[in-house]
């Protein structure tokens, strides 16, 4: 009888050594799983910190690359002004003219130093990207499509467009 009972005990413990084995399993599966969800978590979120750091550097270098461009938009429409005085060349203004021919030139040069250039358009074939057309009209002996007339010059800084040409489109 003793020796049933220690077998009865035996099996006992044995029984609860697996059941408690099955926990510690269990509990180990648990581990693991959540561990491998936290490591995902981690990878997920560094990817974002390197995908935002990127993009900030990017607007940083835009920034900087583009830096003065509202400065020289308003610039634009005193130059416009300049090349209109320019353009009433008489001989009583002669010496003032002399000075906004000048001035003038001195401001396109310091334009074109920083990397502000003229879109060129006459004769060309219309772009959308750099010009607006807000005048048509139908000449037969020329190219459809072709600008026929710039109204109000266009420019561009560096690779950014500043301000569309204004142009007159054949039909």
């Amino acid at each position: 009888m003793e020796e049933e009972k220690k077998v009865v005990k035996e099996e006992q413990h044995k029984a609860k050594d697996k059941h408690k084995d099955k926990k510690e399993n269990k509990e180990l599966e648990n581990l693991k799983l959540e561990n491998s969800k936290l490591n995902d978590k981690v990878l997920r979120l560094s990817a974002e910190m390197q995908n935002m750091m990127r993009r900030f550097e990017e607007t940083k270098a835009n920034m900087a690359k583009y830096e003065g461009a509202d400065l020289i938009k308003n610039l634009l429409p005193i130059i416009d002004n300049f090349e209109r005085a320019i353009a009433m060349d008489t001989s009583e203004n002669e010496k003032y003219l002399e000075g906004f021919k000048m001035i003038y030139v001195n401001m396109i040069n310091t334009l074109k130093s920083i990397g502000v250039v003229e879109i060129e358009c006459l004769h060309k074939p219309f772009d959308p990207n750099l010009m607006e057309a807000v005048l048509t009209e139908q000449i037969i002996e020329e190219e459809q499509g072709v600008v026929l007339d710039v109204l109000q010059k266009g420019y561009m800084y560096k690779d950014k467009l500043l301000r569309p040409a204004m142009v007159k489109v054949n039909e």
